[in-house]
């Protein structure tokens, strides 16, 4: 079932408005270019369900062609980020289903984070409390991530009697804090404290509690604000670099620069930096 604005359903290619956008499993708020996606089960830690999986990668699919979205904060309501799967909503009936229908579910996870990593906004993880399976999964699929000294960060996987690989973990998570320290947290499932997760890298910035969404919103409007045409090639890069040996990823940089340069942004910052004053960045 998809939950997409109804101006995504245009041609590949076509743009699309999510002002007024209601979403069903989740709370979904725009203001100035800021998205934010608030995870709204509280009394359950913000757990997923298979609904909220598959319309949060439909959102994510749809955000590549919105005009009025520059970037994305996802945060959990209450005093926590998300629990992961619900259990009692998705590991019980998994364990009913047979091979084919597993795999999908698993193609289907995978998928989310496929969709986050090719938007191309910045996403922000505003993190407090437990942040935990799936939901750390989310985290780590975003692009920046602020967290509260009392988060406590876990793929716990392991602990339910899974592997440690799950949605792309053990890609990414090296990437972002080391193969040393992401094995550890992958074979034992074990939680990483706000304080470590920041001294590991795994966190941008640490937050009181009840700034948290407020400085990642901060941050993503910040970022609403600059050259999103860029910031876009920034991710593609990032994302498509991994991939590549050094003399690859120097040529695609390159052709990435070149193109940033023909986009209306750069000849205002230039212009802007002439005139001895701050540009205005418009995104083309």
């Amino acid at each position: 079932m998809h939950y997409l604005p109804g101006e995504a359903h245009r041609l590949p290619g076509s743009r699309a408005s999510f002002k007024g956008h209601q979403a069903h499993h989740f709370l979904f708020a725009l203001e100035d270019g800021v998205a934010t996606i608030t995870l709204n089960r509280p009394e359950r830690k913000n757990p997923l369900t298979f609904e909220s999986y598959a319309e949060l990668r439909d959102l994510f699919r749809a955000l590549a062609y919105a005009d009025d979205v520059k970037a994305v904060v996802i945060t959990g309501a209450g005093e926590n980020f998300c629990s992961g799967g619900d259990v009692h909503e998705i590991i019980g009936p998994l364990t009913k289903l047979d091979m084919p229908g597993l795999l999908a579910f698993t193609r289907m996870t995978g998928d989310l984070v496929k969709a986050m990593r090719a938007c191309p906004q910045p996403v922000v993880a505003a993190v407090d409390g437990v942040c935990a399976g799936a939901g750390a999964i989310l985290a780590l699929a975003s692009d920046l991530r602020y967290a509260t000294a009392r988060s406590r960060t876990a793929f716990l996987f392991t602990r339910v009697g899974l592997a440690g690989a799950d949605m792309g973990a053990c890609a990414l998570l090296p990437r972002v804090i080391g193969q040393g320290r992401a094995a550890e947290l992958l074979y034992t499932g074990r939680s990483m404290s706000g304080e470590e997760g920041e001294r590991w890298g795994f966190y941008n910035r640490l937050c009181e509690p009840g700034e948290v969404l407020a400085e990642a919103r901060a941050l993503a409007a910040s970022l609403a604000q600059g050259p999103t045409f860029a910031h876009g090639m920034t991710k593609k890069m990032l994302q498509q670099e991994w991939n590549m040996g050094v003399d690859e990823a120097i040529e695609a940089e390159a052709q990435a620069q070149a193109i940033c340069m023909a986009t209306r942004d750069f000849h205002r910052a230039y212009h802007a930096f002439v005139a001895k004053r701050q540009p205005g960045f418009e995104g083309d």
